[in-house]
């Protein structure tokens, strides 16, 4: 197997945990979360000592810190961006108007733009994303440094 292709299967695997997580918080069956858990970085390690192409050398050391520096780059400003939102909806405070002061009987009711639950989801899912994004910038810069390529004539 591939190196590349590991990368992927340990994005659909954190994938799959996401979706079993968001099952076991719903029903709340915490146990059930804990087992995939286990499974999950069990069938991960199985799957790793399959990978047979993990041959380190500068150019393939080169194409991950490019990659692995990129994904940083790009999710810390998703990241940052949503956290940003999250805290704005957490702090939101409602603008009274004229009348509430004149009139007590009037309540506004503050709405949130999302729930605490909805912002754990989709904080969860950025993490996903972000090994996702890794795969893609090491494709990227693997293809653009040559590493498929053979040295052989």
């Amino acid at each position: 197997m591939k190196k590349n292709i590991f990368y992927l299967t340990i994005g659909f695997v954190a994938l799959a945990l996401f979706a079993i997580f968001w099952y076991s918080v719903e029903n709340f069956t915490p146990v059930l979360f804990m087992i995939a858990f286990v499974i999950g970085v069990v069938l991960l390690y199985l799957i790793y000592r399959r990978v047979d192409d993990f041959i380190e050398d500068e150019r393939s050391a080169r194409i991950t810190e490019k990659a692995a520096t990129r994904t940083l780059q790009v999710f810390w400003v998703c990241f940052c961006a949503f956290s940003i939102m999250a805290v704005m909806n957490l702090l939101y405070m409602p603008r009274f108007s004229r009348d509430f002061w004149l009139d007590r009987r009037f309540l506004p009711v503050p709405q949130e733009l999302m729930s605490l639950k909805t912002i754990g989801y989709v904080q969860l899912g950025l993490l996903c994303l972000m090994i996702f994004l890794y795969v893609g910038f090491r494709f990227y810069y693997a293809r653009k440094f040559g590493e498929w390529e053979s040295d052989e004539e």
